[in-house]
């Protein structure tokens, strides 16, 4: 259904689409895009969110139903509490998607991953100066070596690795190539470029991973699999994603509605429907429950989706010019980039100041209402009369009011509160600077 809907209106010279034309294809696209979800890790990152074992079951099975390649079901090195949630989600039957768990490159993460019965292992660690000498504080030998000993420890016991490069988008590219190289010689079976902060241009994308590949290519003298997992501070997460996967990549990083620390990270909806309708890749995900599943995650998350989300939002099906629902009503991909029915939603009408006599006119007759014009001018007056005698200033003060409880929510313990348990474990008074 996805694919022929835009292929009629093609034959039929009803459209033009320029995402068909040879010229536009680049070389590289895989013929197939394999989702890994990141949202019971990188999504439960988002401040103040805390997910039940209910919960992150629930939006794993789900999304295993979708037909989800991967889900990164946690760091089980985190928490005693983490540990026991993965290590029951890894209990748990899945029927198409694979578990993984995150670890550093130390050998208690990696054990704490494999005690809960994950054998898919995420190998993290950064490499340039300003993580070597501000968080890691080591030598370029010292991670080298690390690193090579963590994936030959999992390799050992009967893991596959796939090796994370955090902030490789701003790593020079030589040392890109030499950690890369250090980890495909002690055992990873994949390499994962991380934009942890949003940093690239898609062009730029396309730059680095093309010179990562020919490079790793020279130097292992093999092709290895390449991921991509891409933060959203400049939103072009989703942009950055679909560079990569034009450069060849086909295991990409994802959150349900692009949940995650800061501004997230690529949203799952808006990479499987934009590689699905405009590129008409297949990511074996069922398009059907993407609204379903955000759905799910905005419940979980105790986190609204802003109303003009792509794909997902309140508002992305929805109008109220008068000129766009007179057109819609005529033919309904006027003004939609795909049928809603896509994904299991529908059109809204709103009726208010943006509402003229086409409209009404049409609804009129739909309904089999004949109507003079002075009676369809008094209709259009009468909505335009309704909605400007609202109260603006009781919306705006309601407005804020559901605001202040969302800060509320998200709160989560105060600076006050994290001092004065700080003050009863330690039995120390903190020395705070004077408020100025």
């Amino acid at each position: 259904m996805r694919k022929t809907i835009f292929k009629k209106l093609e034959v039929q010279g009803l459209i033009a689409n320029y995402n068909h034309y040879r010229k536009n294809l680049p070389p590289k696209l895989p013929d197939k895009v394999f989702i890994w979800d990141e949202t019971l890790r990188e999504g439960v990152q988002t401040p103040t969110v805390y997910l039940t074992y209910v919960e992150k079951v629930k939006l794993a099975k789900m999304m295993d139903e979708m037909g989800v390649a991967l889900i990164t079901v946690g760091f089980p090195a985190i928490s005693e509490e983490e540990k026991s949630d993965v290590r029951k989600i890894a209990n748990e039957s899945f029927q198409q998607a694979r578990l993984a768990a995150s670890a550093r490159i130390i050998k208690s993460d990696i054990d704490a991953c494999l005690e809960c019965g994950i054998r898919e292992l995420m190998i993290f660690t950064p490499f340039n100066e300003l993580n070597l000498q501000y968080r890691l504080k080591m030598t370029k030998e010292q991670v080298l070596q690390k690193t090579a000993e963590s994936i030959e420890y999992a390799k050992k016991h009967g893991a596959t690795v796939n090796f994370v490069l955090e902030d490789a988008t701003r790593t020079p590219i030589e040392e890109i190539i030499q950690i890369f190289e250090a980890a495909v010689k002690a055992g990873a079976s994949r390499l994962v470029i991380a934009d942890t902060v949003g940093f690239l241009r898609p062009l730029s994308m396309r730059y680095l991973i093309s010179h990562v590949r020919e490079e790793l290519l020279q130097k292992t003298k093999k092709e290895i699999p390449l991921s991509i997992h891409c933060h959203n501070d400049f939103g072009l997460a989703t942009a950055n994603t679909l560079a990569a996967v034009e450069e060849g990549i086909a295991y990409v990083h994802t959150c349900i509605a692009g949940f995650g620390e800061r501004a997230g990270v690529a949203p799952f909806e808006e990479v499987v429907a934009a590689l699905e309708l405009l590129y008409d890749i297949d990511t074996g995900v069922d398009m059907k429950k993407l609204y379903r599943l955000s759905q799910l995650a905005e419940k979980s998350f105790a986190l609204p989706i802003q109303y003009h989300k792509p794909i997902v939002g309140d508002n992305a099906f929805s109008y109220e010019v008068d000129e766009h629902i007179h057109g819609m009503l005529a033919h309904p991909l006027i003004y939609e980039p795909f049928p809603p029915e896509i994904i299991e939603r529908g059109i809204t009408f709103f009726f208010g100041r943006q509402t003229g006599r086409q409209t009404v006119e049409s609804r009129l007759a739909s309904a089999g209402i004949n109507a003079t014009p002075w009676q369809i001018d008094e209709i259009v007056r009468r909505i335009r009369n309704m909605q400007e005698s609202m109260d603006k200033g009781g919306a705006q003060m309601t407005f804020y009011q559901i605001k202040k409880l969302m800060r509320e929510l998200r709160k989560g313990i105060t600076e006050e509160e994290f001092w004065r348990i700080a003050e009863q474990i330690t039995k120390q008074k903190p020395k705070l600077p004077t408020p100025t």
